[in-house]
C-alpha cells in the first residue's frame, strides 16, 4: 500500500494549526504540493516541511510519527482513506470527519470527533474532553460513526450526540450524554457525577455502577435485545461486552425527567 509519511522533527513551541493534514487533500497532490501545504504556527503562516519530513505522495494513507501534543485539526472534514498517529495528538482530531478511519498509538487531547458524521477513529490511549461532543453554540453533536477510547476521557463526552457510537474503555468524568439527542454511549469503567443530565433520547450503558441524578427513574432489569449486535460488533475489536442473562442483567433507568427526556441508562449487574 502506498504510503505518506510525516515525521516532527521537533514538536512546536506554540499551536500548530494543521488541517491540511488529511487524505482528501493528499490524494492528489506531488510530494513538493505536500511539503508546501500551508500550517500556521500561532500567527505565522507556514509550510508543511518547515515542521515535518515528508516521504510518499499521491495516496489517502498517512501515517504520522511524533509527539504531536500541539499540533490541531488532523483529519478534519476528512472523508477517506486512513491516518495513523504514532505518538501522542492535541485537539480537534477527525472533527467533523465523515469518512475514512484515524488510529492513534498514543493519547489525544480535546474534541476528538467533534461533530463527526460518519467514519472511525480509535485511540489506544487517553482522550480529552468533549469526545463526540458538540461545539460551543452548536446544537448537534457527533451524528454517526465510531469512536474508540481505550483509556480514560474527560468531561462531556457525547454532549449534544445524535447518532453513532462511543465506547470509553476506562472511566469518563462528568456530564457524560450531555443533552444526548441519540446514539450509544458504552462505558467500560464508569463515569463520575451527573452522567445523562438533560439527555432527551439515546443510549448510555455502564459496565460499573454510576451515582445517578434523581431526576432519573429505575425502570425495572431486563437485557435488551439490541445489546446483542453491540456485543457482536464489538467483540470484533477486542471490547467484551456482556449480554448473556446467566451472567447478569441490566438496570434500566430512564430519564432525564427534569428535561423531561426520553433517553435511557443501562448498568449492568453481574450474578452474584
Amino acid at each position: 500500500m502506498n504510503k505518506i509519511k510525516l515525521t516532527l522533527r521537533e514538536a512546536p513551541k506554540v499551536v500548530l494549526e494543521s488541517e491540511v493534514i488529511t487524505p482528501d487533500r493528499f490524494l492528489d497532490q506531488s510530494n513538493e504540493e505536500i511539503r508546501a501545504s500551508v500550517v500556521y504556527h500561532g500567527k505565522r503562516q507556514k509550510r508543511l516541511d518547515d515542521f515535518f519530513d515528508v516521504d510518499g505522495e499521491r495516496s489517502d494513507h498517512i501515517d504520522i510519527h511524533g509527539d504531536l501534543t500541539r499540533v490541531r485539526h488532523i483529519g478534519r472534514g476528512m472523508t477517506r482513506g486512513s491516518v495513523t498517529i504514532h505518538g501522542d495528538v492535541g485537539m480537534h482530531l477527525g472533527a467533523m470527519m465523515s469518512g475514512g478511519a484515524i488510529e492513534v498509538h498514543g493519547n489525544a487531547g480535546d474534541w476528538v470527533g467533534g461533530e463527526m458524521k460518519n467514519g472511525k477513529i480509535h485511540i489506544h490511549g487517553d482522550a480529552g474532553q468533549q469526545v463526540g461532543a458538540a461545539y460551543r453554540g452548536s446544537v448537534i453533536g457527533m451524528r454517526g460513526g465510531t469512536i474508540l477510547v481505550d483509556g480514560d476521557a474527560g468531561i462531556e463526552v457525547g454532549m449534544r450526540m445524535r447518532r453513532g457510537l462511543i465506547v470509553i474503555g476506562g472511566a469518563a468524568r462528568d456530564f457524560v450524554g450531555l443533552q444526548m439527542k441519540g446514539g450509544t454511549i458504552i462505558l467500560c469503567g464508569g463515569a463520575e457525577i451527573r452522567t445523562g443530565a438533560w439527555m432527551q433520547r439515546g443510549t448510555i450503558v455502564s459496565l460499573k455502577q454510576l451515582a445517578l441524578m434523581p431526576t432519573f427513574a429505575e425502570c425495572g432489569a431486563f437485557n435488551p435485545t439490541f445489546l446483542n449486535v453491540y456485543a457482536r460488533h464489538l467483540d470484533q475489536l477486542g471490547i467484551k461486552l456482556p449480554y448473556a442473562e446467566e451472567q447478569g442483567r441490566y438496570l434500566r433507568y430512564s430519564g432525564d425527567r427534569g428535561v423531561p427526556g426520553k433517553g435511557e441508562i443501562l448498568i449492568w449487574e453481574p450474578v452474584g
